[in-house]
C-alpha cells in the first residue's frame, strides 16, 4: 500500500475531478502579453519609488543591498551558494531530540517510538525565538515519502503506520552555537515533539459547535493532534503559527461506496486517502464512523515555544481552509491582522483582524481568540476589497463561516486565485506579497465549489504553469483597512522559451528565471525572500532552470538575484534569520523524491534545517 505517486493537488484532481469548463476561447483573450504585463509592473514599481522619502528611482537602482552575486541554475545534488557563503547540517529527519533517544539508524529508518522522540520529516515553514539568552526553533514536518520512510512500503507493519504519523508535526528544540556551528541541544528541557497524538485545544467562536463534536469529544472543545503542517508564522508576542493544509489525504472510508457530503468534498475528502492508512491503526480517520472528524482539522495552531507544558490552541476564528502560512503583523491602532492564503487551485485569500488590540507589556495569550475574518475581492482597475464574512453576506451561522470557510469565501463571490501560498509583510512599508505559486486549471476549469477561474489581472494567464507573485498595498497605510491597491511584482516565466506572457515580467531573465514561487519572508532590511516549489526537469517550459532554488528581491528596484539552489528533486522551504543576523536557517524538503538524489550524507537522502553563513562572519539579511 505505497503512497499515491502524486502531488497532494494532484490527488485532489483524482479523487474530486473537476469539470472541464466549456467557454475557453473566451478567457484565453484576456491573457496578459508580455508588454501589457510590463504596464501593470511600472505601474506598482513607480507607485512604491513615489512613496519612498528621500530617494529617487536613480539612487534606489545603483544601491546594491543584496550582498551577493546572483548565481547560476545548478542540477549539483547539493546546496549552491554564491562566493564566500557556507552551508552546515543543524538536523536532519530522525536525528535525536533526546538525551535518551538512539541515532539515526538508515537501515531500519528507527520505529514509531525513535521517530516520536526526533526530528520530523519533511520540514517545511520555522521559527527561531530568543528569550533570556535561550534560543528555540519550531519547525513544521509536513509529511514524510513512505517508501523512503517505511523499509518495506508493500507490506507496512502497525508501527511503520504510527511511524508515519509520528513523523508528522512540529519539532521544538533549543540550539546553541558550538564549536562546528549550530547545534541541538538535546538535554534542554523545551525540546518537545508535538504530532497528530498531542492533545489540544479547540477554541473561538466555532467551539463546541455541532460539527465539531465527535464520540470522544462531545462537547466539540478538544482534540487530538496537527498534520500536514506546511508554512508557519510568528507573532509579535512570541508564540508560534503552525498552518494545517493538507489534512483531507489522510481521511479514508470503510465504506468505498460512500457518498461524500458536499461540505466534506469541497475540502477534498474522499473514500481514498493518500496511501497512509492512518484509519487502520486509528477508529477517527474512517469517516464513514467518525464523519465529523475531518471539521476539526484545516486550522492555524498556536503554540508556545517556551512553554512544553502548554496546549497548543487551534484558533477557529482564523478560519478552516487548506491554510498556507499565516503572516502576522500589527495595525496602527494596535489589532493584530493576519493573512491567510487557501493553497488550492481557483481557492481565496483571506485576512484575519482581532477584536482585542496589542499591548507591548500586558497579555496577548488570547488575541487570536476573536476577531473578523474577511476574503480578498480583486478588481480589473487593480483596487480590490476585503469583504467580511458575516452570517448576512454568507447566510450562514457565526460558527459555520470559521468551519465551512470555502463555502462561505464562494458566497460573497471571492475572486478564486491562483494557488495562495505564503503571504509576507513588509517591515519596511505597509504592504505584502503573496505567491500566487501556479495553477494549470486556471480559465480551464472551476474551483472545488464550482466558482468560475476566470483569467483576471492577479491571475493574467491561462494554464499558468509558472505562478507570479503578487504585492498588496492597504489603504491609509493600514493593514486594517477594507480597501487596498494591487500590482504584480513578479511574474515567472521562462524568456528563453517563451516571448509573450509566459516569458515573464521584465524583472525575470535568463539569469534569475524560476518557475512556482512559494516560501516567502522579509528581512530585517526589507529584501524578499522567495523560495521555490516547481518543476525541477530542466526540460521543455522549464529549460535552464534548474532544480529548486530561493531568490531574494529588492522590492524597491524590483531586481531579483538567485541565491540558492537545493539538490535534486527538493523543495527550498522554510527560512528564518538567527537574532544576531548571522545565520540564515534554510528547510530542504523531500530531496531525491523521485529517487535522484543521495543529498546531504552520500546515502539515504534525508531532509533537514541547514545554516547558511557568510565565511567573513558578516550578517545576511
Amino acid at each position: 500500500m505505497t503512497r499515491q505517486p502524486l502531488s497532494f493537488d494532484a490527488f485532489d484532481e483524482k479523487v474530486s475531478p473537476r469539470p472541464e469548463e466549456t467557454d475557453f476561447d473566451r478567457v484565453v483573450g484576456n491573457a496578459l502579453s508580455r508588454r501589457g504585463f510590463l504596464g501593470v509592473m511600472s505601474f506598482g514599481l513607480g507607485a512604491f519609488v513615489a512613496g519612498t522619502t528621500g530617494l529617487t528611482r536613480a539612487a534606489l537602482a545603483a544601491t546594491d543591498r543584496f550582498g551577493f552575486e546572483g548565481i547560476a541554475a545548478s542540477t549539483a545534488d547539493t546546496i549552491t551558494l554564491p562566493e564566500g557563503f557556507d552551508w552546515k547540517p543543524v538536523v536532519l529527519w530522525g536525528d535525536p531530540l533526546f538525551p535518551d533517544a538512539p541515532a539515526f539508524d538508515p537501515e531500519t529508518r528507527g520505529t514509531a517510538d525513535t521517530q516520536a522522540r526526533a526530528f520530523g520529516d519533511n520540514n517545511d515553514g520555522m521559527s527561531i525565538f530568543l528569550r533570556d539568552g535561550r534560543h528555540v526553533m519550531a519547525v513544521n514536518n509536513e509529511y514524510t515519502n513512505l517508501e523512503t520512510l517505511w523499509t518495506a512500503p508493500e507490506t507496512p507493519s502497525e508501527d511503520d503506520i504510527r511511524k508515519g504519523m509520528m513523523a508528522h508535526g512540529v519539532s521544538i528544540f533549543e540550539v546553541r552555537q558550538g564549536a562546528e556551528g549550530w547545534e541541538v541541544v538535546t538535554d534542554s528541557p523545551l525540546n518537545r515533539r508535538i504530532t497528530p497524538e498531542t492533545e489540544m485545544d479547540i477554541t473561538g467562536p466555532a467551539a463546541g459547535h455541532a460539527l465539531l463534536r465527535t464520540e470522544a469529544d462531545p462537547e466539540g472543545r478538544t482534540t487530538r493532534g496537527t498534520w500536514n503542517n506546511c508554512g508557519n508564522g510568528e507573532t509579535p508576542w512570541g508564540t508560534y503559527l503552525t498552518c494545517e493544509e493538507n489534512f483531507n489525504g489522510y481521511f479514508s472510508s470503510s465504506d468505498p461506496a460512500q457518498e461524500i457530503a458536499p461540505d466534506l468534498a469541497r475540502y477534498g475528502i474522499s473514500a481514498e486517502d493518500w496511501g497512509y492508512g492512518w484509519a487502520q491503526i486509528d477508529p477517527r480517520f474512517d469517516i464513514a464512523r467518525h464523519p465529523n472528524e475531518p471539521n476539526r482539522a484545516g486550522y492555524v495552531v498556536e503554540i508556545d515555544p517556551f512553554d512544553p507544558a502548554a496546549r497548543p490552541k487551534k484558533r477557529t476564528a482564523l478560519g478552516r481552509f487548506k491554510h498556507e502560512n499565516a503572516a502576522c503583523t500589527i495595525a496602527p491602532d494596535g489589532h493584530a491582522v493576519v493573512y491567510l492564503g487557501d493553497d488550492e487551485r481557483g481557492e481565496f485569500l483571506y485576512r484575519f483582524v482581532s477584536d482585542g488590540v496589542h499591548s507591548a507589556t500586558g497579555d496577548n495569550a488570547d488575541l487570536l481568540e476573536t476577531g473578523r475574518l474577511f476574503v480578498a475581492r480583486f478588481a480589473e482597475d487593480m483596487t480590490g476589497e476585503w469583504v467580511e464574512l458575516t452570517p448576512e453576506a454568507t447566510g450562514m451561522e457565526a460558527a459555520e463561516i470559521l468551519i465551512h470557510t470555502r463555502q462561505a469565501g464562494s458566497a460573497v463571490g471571492a475572486t478564486t486565485m491562483d494557488r495562495p501560498e505564503w503571504v509576507a509583510v513588509n517591515p519596511a512599508r505597509p504592504e505584502a506579497f503573496v505567491a500566487l505559486t501556479n495553477n494549470r486549471n486556471r480559465g480551464l476549469k472551476p474551483n472545488a465549489g464550482g466558482d468560475e477561474t476566470p483569467v483576471n489581472g492577479p491571475n493574467p494567464r491561462t494554464g499558468n504553469e509558472y505562478g507570479q507573485i503578487l504585492r498588496i498595498r492597504p489603504d491609509d497605510e493600514d493593514h486594517a483597512a477594507t480597501g487596498f491597491t494591487w500590482s504584480l511584482f513578479a511574474l515567472a516565466g521562462n524568456p528563453e522559451v517563451h516571448d509573450d506572457a509566459f516569458a515573464g515580467s521584465g524583472n525575470i531573465t535568463a539569469g534569475n528565471m524560476f518557475n512556482s514561487p512559494d516560501g516567502m519572508a522579509f528581512d530585517t532590511t526589507g529584501l524578499l525572500w522567495i523560495q521555490t516549489d516547481g518543476n525541477y526537469s530542466n526540460a521543455g517550459d522549464f529549460a535552464g532552470q534548474g532544480n529548486n532554488q530561493m531568490l531574494a528581491g529588492d522590492t524597491v528596484t524590483g531586481e531579483i538575484r538567485r541565491f540558492l539552489v537545493g539538490p535534486r528533486e527538493c523543495e527550498v522551504t522554510g527560512l528564518c534569520i538567527s537574532p544576531d543576523r548571522r545565520t540564515m536557517f534554510v528547510g530542504i524538503q523531500h530531496p531525491g523524491e523521485e529517487g535522484g538524489s543521495t543529498f546531504p550524507g552520500g546515502g539515504l537522502p534525508r531532509s533537514g534545517v541547514f545554516a547558511v553563513t557568510r565565511r567573513d562572519g558578516g550578517p545576511i539579511g
